[in-house]
């Protein structure tokens, strides 16, 4: 691999002048400026970038620490944050967290070692004494799906409240009256506030949200299918079962299928998190939208907003409730409600 100092002997000049070109210096020559871009062309000379960013405070690095890669919302966030990091010039670095608040850290201090610019984050608590840190000790830093309450960090995230609303109201005047929910993890904003409206939007209809139909998930399948095994012993079990998550739906239609069951016939089922796959099961799966590309665009603007010393506003986008045919609702049926 070439050096800077092959780079100034194929060129003629000195380190220096390599160095000034490469910086976009304006003392250059112009005849100097071409001899070392020439030579760079020729040795197929690279910039060492750590060494650049010692020499700027600057690397033209985000990182990006997701709750779970395997989840298809995640994967497509990852992707369009990517994608509008590298149109602004940045490079992404992402760490999976796995929906683990040590791994969640691991990735956070490993990115600050490697002097990021920025940091997204997809918290999965509000706990971690690092992240805390990390956010008041003036890192340029956005959450991104969910959130820290009390933290000052800009917020770009779906807000689902009006869609859980109208699934409620869909599935109450397709005649179900007993609704169960495989909820995420309490210590996650997404997790509680998916249950709360879920809750009040029943309450609404008068109807209330037992015990016995609320279960603990983990956004991830396995737990899914867990809740949803515990709901189908009930001596009178749901007619539906909202899986807050769509890893946890897929969980659930496995443990529906995994009993002879089906769906709708047998239990109605509908999901938070749309995916591609739901349009592909049999019955499509309705559930709720998130504008999860938007969302990753959003997040890298403002980040890249907080690195360049401007205040971003936090981004709320609506989510929709997608209507397809796993409730009972008409063979037809394939509707947006916005």
């Amino acid at each position: 691999m070439a050096s800077i100092k092959d780079v100034a002997a194929e060129a003629g000049v000195s380190v220096a002048t390599v160095s000034r070109v490469l910086n976009e210096h304006p003392s250059v020559s112009a005849d100097a400026r071409a001899r070392v871009l020439a030579a760079v062309g020729t040795l197929g000379y690279r910039p060492n970038a750590v060494a650049r960013s010692l020499r700027t405070d600057q690397t033209h690095t985000l990182g990006l620490v997701i709750s779970d890669v395997m989840n298809p919302y995640f994967t497509e966030l990852a992707r369009s944050v990517e994608e509008a990091a590298r149109a602004l010039g940045y490079s992404v670095i992402i760490g999976n967290a796995d929906e683990r608040p040590e791994l969640q850290d691991h990735h956070v201090r490993t990115l600050l070692d490697r002097r990021i610019d920025g940091l997204l984050v997809s918290p999965t608590d509000g706990g971690s004494p690092l992240m805390l840190e990390a956010a008041r000790g003036g890192t340029p830093m956005v959450f991104v799906d969910r959130w820290i309450p009390g933290l000052d960090v800009p917020v770009v995230r779906a807000d689902g409240r009006a869609a859980v609303r109208d699934l409620v109201a869909h599935l109450h005047g397709l005649g179900h009256r007993r609704l169960a929910i495989i909820a995420g993890p309490a210590a996650t904003t997404t997790g509680r506030e998916r249950v709360e409206v879920f809750r009040e939007a029943l309450a609404e209809y008068g109807l209330g949200l037992p015990d016995a139909y609320t279960g603990q998930g983990d956004f991830q399948a396995e737990s899914g299918r867990r809740v949803t095994e515990g709901f189908l012993d009930l001596p009178e079990p749901p007619e539906v079962v909202f899986a807050a998550d769509n890893l946890m739906a897929l969980g659930a239609l496995d443990a529906v299928r995994a009993r002879g069951l089906r769906v709708p016939e047998d239990i109605a089922l509908a999901a938070f998190d749309d995916i591609p796959w739901f349009v592909h099961t049999d019955p499509p799966v309705t559930a709720i939208a998130q504008p999860t590309g938007e969302l990753g665009r959003a997040a890298v603007r403002a980040l890249v907003d907080r690195i360049e010393g401007r205040t971003p506003e936090s981004v709320t986008l609506p989510a929709r409730l997608v209507v397809r045919r796993s409730c009972g609702e008409s063979p037809a049926t394939n509707r947006s409600q916005s």
